[in-house]
């Protein structure tokens, strides 16, 4: 049986960038995708550009209450056996990407595959500032400060049935929590991909101040508790410090 992808990507006044991410999913060699788009109800023209693609198959524009709950929408519309989520400003970065994923799938018993990123120049993506090598997951690797990059992490659609949605009460722990829900309490299967798949302009909400860096590690906290787990006491300390070797692996 022939596995179809479903990639969600949510825009709001997107256009500076969108351009490039819709051309990194038209141009896989993989045949069976979707691309969503979920718009924040844009002002300039992320929508016209987003529906001049052939993959495109769904496109709504409307306020929503911030990226998550753009994801989740995506989410539920889509058909695909695996889903995927490609940010705004965020490229694959050649066209064999999602066959390599979908080759992870063809094992039934894997339920999440993973991948290596690489965060570029906002203005040049052939620059490369540092690259996230994520490495194999082993239990208990979250409780190291360990997480996957989210725009590599793709799942079967049985999982989002089974363990639910982005909580959206978090604003920018929402994926580290959901992932964390997956992989340690429901011990989902995952299986790392070995390959940089995803480029990543510089930048990000729990980055851009000490005060958002702050609220993020409350709601990593948060994010524990949600799922009745419990971190050990330097947890949440090695998260952030896990970032530094990225910038030595460039």
């Amino acid at each position: 049986m022939t596995l179809k992808v479903s990639i969600i990507t949510a825009t709001f006044n997107s256009a500076a960038t969108v351009e490039e991410t819709m051309r990194s999913g038209e141009e896989q060699d993989y045949p069976e995708i979707e691309h969503i788009i979920v718009d924040g109800g844009s002002a300039d023209n992320t929508v016209n550009i987003a529906q001049r693609y052939l993959r495109t198959t769904k496109v709504i524009s409307e306020k929503d209450d911030g990226i998550y709950d753009a994801m989740n929408k995506g989410i539920k519309l889509a058909q695909g056996d695996i889903i995927g989520i490609l940010n705004s400003d965020d490229v694959y970065t050649d066209s064999s990407v999602i066959s390599k994923v979908v080759h992870c799938f063809n094992d039934p018993e894997v339920q999440t595959c993973y991948a290596d990123l690489q965060y570029t120049d906002a203005r040049d993506m052939s620059r490369v500032t540092r690259t996230w090598k994520s490495g194999n997951y082993k239990a208990g690797s979250f409780y190291w400060g360990w997480m996957p990059p989210h725009p590599t992490f793709f799942v079967r659609r049985s999982v989002y049935e089974t363990v639910g949605l982005f909580d959206t009460s978090l604003r920018s722990a929402a994926d580290y929590e959901l992932m964390l829900r997956i992989l340690v309490k429901y011990k989902m299967r995952a299986t790392y991909l070995p390959h940089v798949i995803v480029k990543m302009r510089r930048g990000g909400m729990s980055n851009a101040s000490v005060g958002n860096r702050l609220r993020a590690n409350r709601e990593d906290r948060e994010a524990w508790r949600l799922n009745g787990l419990q971190p050990y006491f330097f947890t949440l300390y090695l998260k952030p410090l896990r970032k530094i070797t990225q910038f030595l692996k460039k």
